[in-house]
C-alpha cells in the first residue's frame, strides 16, 4: 500500500512538472513574440497538450513515477545533456521564435511550410509516444534500472532502431521551428539534434556494458538512430 502511495504521488509530481513546462512554454511564446493572437503558436501548444495526455495515457503508473524526479544511479554525465535536449534547449527555441515573430528576422516561410513542419512535429513525437508506450523503462535519465528490473525492450519501434524515442525528438525539435515561422530558431533546435547524437552515442556504450541482452539485441537491430546509416 505505501509504494502505491508513493507511485500515486510522483505520478502527480510528473503533472505537476508537465503542467508547469507547458505553461511556461506558453508564456515564452506570447510574451516574447508580443503577441496572443499568434496562430501558428496556438496550434503548436494545443498540439503539445494533447501530445502530453498522449504520454500520460501510453505510460504505465510506475514509469511516470520513474519520470517524475531523477533518480539514483542516473548516469552523471546525463544530468547535463538531459537537462539540455529536455528542458533548456526546447526552451532556447521558443524564445528564439518568439522573439523572431517579434521582429520578423525570417522570411520566406509560408503557412504551407509551417502546416507541413507541425505535421511532422506532431508524427516526431507520436513516435516518442509509441517508444514510451512499447518500453517499460523509458526513463528521462540514463540509467540501469536494477530497482525495476530492467530489461531489453525490443517491441515496437525497437523492432527498427536502438532509440526510436530519440528519432521522434530530432524530428520533433527540427521541425518545431518552422512550425514556428523561425529560420533562425533551428540555431538551437541543431544543437538539440547534437545533444541527441552524443547521448545516443554515449547511452548505447552504457547499455552493451551493463544492461544484460542488449548486446544480442543489438547484433539484430544493428542501427541506433538512422537505419541503413547509423
Amino acid at each position: 500500500m505505501q509504494d502505491k502511495e508513493a507511485v500515486a504521488a510522483d505520478v502527480r509530481k510528473w503533472w505537476l512538472k508537465s503542467i508547469i513546462f507547458l505553461v511556461l512554454v506558453g508564456a515564452i511564446l506570447f510574451v516574447a513574440s508580443g503577441k496572443f493572437n499568434w496562430g501558428t503558436a496556438w496550434a503548436y501548444f494545443v498540439a503539445m497538450v494533447l501530445i502530453v495526455i498522449a504520454n500520460a495515457i501510453s505510460m504505465d503508473p510506475s514509469l511516470l513515477a520513474e519520470r517524475s524526479q531523477l533518480q539514483e544511479g542516473t548516469e552523471k554525465w546525463d544530468v547535463a545533456i538531459a537537462s539540455f535536449v529536455g528542458v533548456w534547449g526546447p526552451l532556447c527555441v521558443y524564445v528564439v521564435a518568439g522573439l523572431d515573430n517579434r521582429f520578423g528576422w525570417s522570411k520566406g516561410i509560408g503557412l504551407g511550410l509551417q502546416v507541413v513542419a507541425l505535421v511532422l512535429f506532431v508524427l516526431g513525437s507520436l513516435l516518442i509516444t509509441w517508444a514510451m508506450a512499447s518500453n517499460p523503462f523509458f526513463s528521462s535519465t540514463v540509467r540501469i534500472q536494477t530497482d525495476r528490473q530492467h530489461a531489453v525492450a525490443a517491441q515496437g519501434p525497437y523492432q527498427y532502431a536502438r532509440h526510436p524515442g530519440y528519432i521522434g525528438g530530432i524530428i520533433a525539435y527540427l521541425t518545431s521551428p518552422l512550425a514556428l515561422g523561425s529560420w533562425i530558431a533551428l540555431v538551437p533546435g541543431l544543437l538539440i539534434v547534437c545533444g541527441y547524437i552524443v547521448r545516443t552515442y554515449l547511452e548505447d556504450r552504457v547499455l552493451l556494458r551493463e544492461l544484460e541482452g542488449y548486446e544480442d539485441y543489438a547484433k539484430v537491430v544493428r542501427y541506433r538512430l538512422f537505419p541503413g546509416i547509423w
